[in-house]
């Protein structure tokens, strides 16, 4: 039996001789021939694979993952890619067809669904098996590939080899990347993968939050099983089985050198005498990459000594009583105009303010400093673009506005053309190459689902379908994060603990690299260090009425990493979901904050996910409070950071509303989010406006509903939601500069012409209305700045800056995603402009600000405000506002905007037009249950 079935003649390829760097086209074209040797015969199709009998979606369920399914690629194919832009099989089949749905949705119809998705059915049939694999020559599993996409469909008829075989089959298609991750999680990425500031920037970023030790990781495994009965045991075989299924193929891939070329790449292995280890991976190598994905995606809260210094800044400008009033007005915690997921007026309290605020630790005037993380830098660490990504990591991971991305749309049977509910939804991960996600379908005893799940940790389906239901999940960002000040005693590195003088306790990690081929970085090395405390890792200093102290972050995830793979299983599980209350009961068990959808073929459903402890009464959780036992999570525990949690009825759910929408928004009257911007204008509304409507008009469609979902990606929030007040101020008298007028004219025509940074045609890379689009992005930040700053004073202005980015335009390179990675308009000023300006206009507004900025109140100074930023912004050229980075020259507005798919590894893959919307997305419409 074959160790593995290749998909293309070069995954069995060897490199004969080691290279010291990336060769010209015409030396890889001599070594690509040296490479080719004899290829074994490929494993037979199996002829009678048919579509599973066990499928209730009728063919109407559609999925999507670009760029493609193989994430692994050998020596050759890589040299191959970088010398000719060749793609292994499957590496990049599912990128076109995503990128198509930009232009091609205008005309979608439920037939052509499939010409931008992959039929998601469960199965593959005969006619379209590419291969069969029993991984490790066992007889209780089997590996099939289709031929279209190459997603692995793994059939076992005991657990333990299901599971075997999705760990073989997340190795064949993702073991680099995992390798990557795994080392992420521990904060020791540089030594394994080179010392790039890159690489620096992400493995200080995830260990200043979850600086575990090798036996914390395992305290979590051995928590997690403890306290979860029959199901922590299956899961902990399950892990295990899984991790069996990955060295296997770590093994039968090292002997038969076909394993990723990036372990030559970066000096792991001789490309000669094959010498050198690819580590198997362990228990707590899984528990590693959970923390990175909770902490990317699901760990909401944070910012409260931020949130501190911009209430001090207002409280300076205007007094205690003002400037609380003021600050009060920009955090928006329950704004009546917010666009919500759960619409029908129920309450969720959580995180309210207080009537009289407990404990608050608010730090001294100009006292807070950040706690370093990194110390003793060498060579290359030591640069100012070294310092500069360390600066960035840190506030990253210090802000509330944390990644949120991901979207859903969900519309009750009531309101479709079938009578059957309709879903479109799936998690916006960004754009990696390989992807962070991968799909399988996964069928076993207990075992029934065909989904996407993060490399590393594909056991189980994360988001994907069962039998008769699908489910997916956005970032909901509800606050399990507290900050508290600690009091310090004897020196800077002891605390008080009910009364107690404590030590804290230091955790290091010292790396160190050198050049390889894959990232020449000149050799460098430091030391991360971390204090901890029972309240948590310490992340500031700074003093509170004269005390020294310092602020440190407890989070409720922390020390549970792998708490939600209970959910997971259940998730998997056909005989435990098969309703929406069983499905809500399922996500229970996720401790991590999102908010989870659910579709069959009679109901949907809703709820919101995490551990969300129960504060002391009066804690008010936006600020740090003293660590003191009266202002402790009721009934925490240090050792094992428990504490009592909200119960699920007091998280906001619900069973078979009218419609979900849900993009990183407001889930439910009274329910604060930690990040700011949940107020009139929110990128949600764009999905509120095209659902609310196709709802009212009825018969709902597959197309209809991706075709709304569609048009909100292309949408400028800006533009569509916030620009016609702007007009609307700018055209209460006439304008009569020239320069103005040309930009008014172009603005409004591109309103009208729907507000979309769209191709003027598939492929063409130019936008239509290309003008006002340069205009609106130079804009903004002009118009925001000229509005806000002469009334908040420059202090007060950059600390709300501070809480809340200005902009997060396709083409920024701020914000939590970044340049170049599809999510666009989640944080911004939009909501402040928006109200500001119907004030001044004299409109209604609800939950306003507390007073008005533009122009001071006045219209015509306000107006006079924005002209003259107008006039500026329509001056500056496309080279100035899209100045051209690593992907773009300058100038280049298209390129600006575009996703790049980010390499972590060898392989790269062309820019495709900027769409935002899920990296993973479903489309599906159930016909039946069991």
């Amino acid at each position: 039996m074959p160790r593995r079935t290749p998909r293309t003649a070069l995954d069995r390829q060897r490199t004969p001789r080691r290279f010291p760097k990336f060769l010209g086209a015409a030396s890889i074209c001599a070594l690509i021939a040296a490479l080719l040797s004899p290829l074994t015969q490929a494993a037979a199709a199996d002829s009678t694979t048919a579509l599973a009998a066990n499928d209730y979606c009728g063919g109407q369920c559609s999925d999507i993952l670009p760029p493609g399914q193989n994430g692994n690629a050998t020596l050759a194919q890589i040299l191959l890619n970088q010398a000719f832009g060749i793609q292994p099989d499957h590496a990049e089949d599912q990128l076109g067809p995503y990128n198509n749905l930009a232009s091609g949705a205008a005309t979608l119809t439920d037939a052509k669904i499939n010409d931008f998705f992959n039929d998601a059915s469960f199965g593959v049939a005969s006619d379209q098996v590419a291969s069969s694999t029993a991984p490790g020559g066992r007889t209780d599993v089997t590996i099939v590939r289709d031929k279209k996409t190459g997603v692995p469909h793994i059939t076992g008829t005991t657990r333990y080899g299901t599971e075997y075989g999705a760990g073989y089959a997340a190795a064949q298609d993702r073991l680099w990347l995992m390798d990557v991750f795994r080392h992420v999680g521990r904060g020791q990425l540089t030594s394994f993968a080179g010392g790039a500031s890159s690489n620096q920037g992400l493995e200080q970023e995830f260990w200043r939050n979850a600086p575990y030790t090798e036996a914390d990781l395992q305290t979590q495994i051995d928590n997690a099983i403890a306290n979860n009965g029959a199901r922590g045991q299956q899961a902990l075989a399950d892990a295990n089985a899984y991790i069996d299924g990955i060295n296997a193929y770590i093994d039968v891939s090292d002997s038969g050198r076909y394993f990723p070329g990036e372990y030559v790449l970066t000096g792991h292995k001789d490309s000669i005498t094959n010498a050198g280890t690819i580590d198997h991976f362990k228990i707590t190598d899984l528990v590693a990459l959970a923390s990175v994905i909770g902490s990317l995606f699901g760990s909401g809260g944070g910012g409260e000594v931020n949130n501190a210094l911009s209430l001090l800044a207002a409280q300076s400008k205007y007094g205690v009583t003002e400037g609380t009033k003021v600050w009060e007005s920009f955090r928006e915690r329950n704004d009546p105009e917010a666009v919500l997921t759960v619409h029908n007026g129920e309450s969720f309290p959580y995180a309210s303010k207080p009537d009289t605020a407990q404990g608050e630790a608010l730090p001294d005037a100009g006292s807070v400093t950040q706690e370093p993380l990194v110390y003793d830098r060498t060579g290359s660490a030591a640069t100012a673009t070294a310092t500069g990504a360390s600066a960035t990591a840190a506030a990253t991971t210090l802000t509330s506005a944390k990644r949120g991305m991901s979207n859903a749309l969900v519309v009750s049977g009531k309101y479709t053309a079938s009578g059957h509910p309709i879903a479109v939804f799936g998690p916006q991960t960004g754009y990696f190459a390989p992807q962070l996600l991968m799909l399988q379908e996964i069928q076993g005893p207990g075992l029934s689902a065909r989904g996407a799940s993060f490399a590393g940790l594909s056991m189980y389906v994360e988001l994907g379908r069962g039998q008769d239901y699908s489910w997916s999940a956005t970032t909901s960002g509800q606050d399990i994060i507290d900050t508290y000040a600690v009091e310090l005693c004897q020196d800077d590195y002891h605390y008080l603990y009910h009364g107690t003088c404590t030590a804290m306790d230091k955790v290091e990690r010292t790396n160190s690299w050198k050049p390889t081929t894959a990232d020449g970085t000149a050799a460098g090395s430091y030391r991360m260090q971390v204090y901890r405390t029972k309240y948590g890792p310490v992340e500031y200093r700074a003093t509170v009425g004269g005390k020294k102290v310092a602020y440190t972050t407890l989070r409720s995830s922390y020390m549970h990493e792998a708490d939600s793979i209970i959910g997971f299983q259940m998730l998997n599980d056909p005989d435990y979901v098969k309703s929406p209350g069983t499905f809500q009961s399922a996500v229970q068990h996720i401790n991590y904050t999102f908010n989870w959808f659910y579709a069959d073929s009679s109901h949907t459903a809703y709820y919101n996910s995490g551990d969300n402890p129960v504060r002391a009464a009066g804690v008010d959780a936006e600020f740090p409070v003293w660590a003191q036992a009266a202002y402790e999570w009721r009934n925490w525990d240090p050792t094992t950071n428990t504490a009592s949690y909200t119960p699920p009825s007091a998280h906001p759910n619900s069973i078979d509303q009218d419609y979900y929408i849900s993009w990183n928004n407001k889930q439910a009257k009274d329910y604060t989010t930690a990040p700011w911007g949940d107020g009139s204008v929110h990128r949600g509304n764009l999905l509120e406006d095209r659902v609310k409507k196709l709802v009212a008009a009825g018969g709902v469609t597959r197309s209809s509903l991706t075709k709304a979902m569609a048009d909100a990606a292309l949408a400028d929030l800006r533009a569509e939601d916030v620009l016609p007040k702007l007009l609307k101020v700018i055209n209460s008298s006439t304008v009569t500069d020239t320069t103005a007028a040309a930009a008014v004219t172009k603005l409004s025509d591109w309103v009208t012409a729907g507000a979309k940074r769209k191709e003027t045609s598939a492929g063409s890379k130019a936008y239509a209305n290309a003008d006002a689009i340069r205009i609106l992005d130079a804009w903004w930040p002009l118009l925001v700045k000229a509005e806000f700053e002469p009334g908040l004073g420059t202090d007060l202005y950059t600390a709300f800056s501070n809480n809340l980015p200005i902009d997060e335009s396709p083409s920024a390179a701020h914000g939590p995603t970044g340049a170049h990675a599809g999510s666009s308009f989640q944080y911004g000023w939009w909501s402040y402009v928006d109200k500001d300006i119907r004030a001044v206009l004299g409109e209604s507004v609800q939950g306003g600000l507390s007073q008005k900025y533009c122009g001071g109140g006045t219209l015509s100074a306000c107006r006079d405000a924005l002209i003259s930023t107008l006039k500026t912004a329509a001056g500056l050229t496309a080279a100035q506002v899209y100045p051209g980075d690593d992907q773009c020259s300058a100038g280049d507005q298209w390129c600006a905007d575009s996703i790049v798919q980010r390499t972590l590894g060898g392989i790269k893959h062309g820019k495709i037009t900027w769409q935002n919307r899920p990296t993973y997305q479903q489309v599906v419409e159930y016909t039946s249950h069991r």
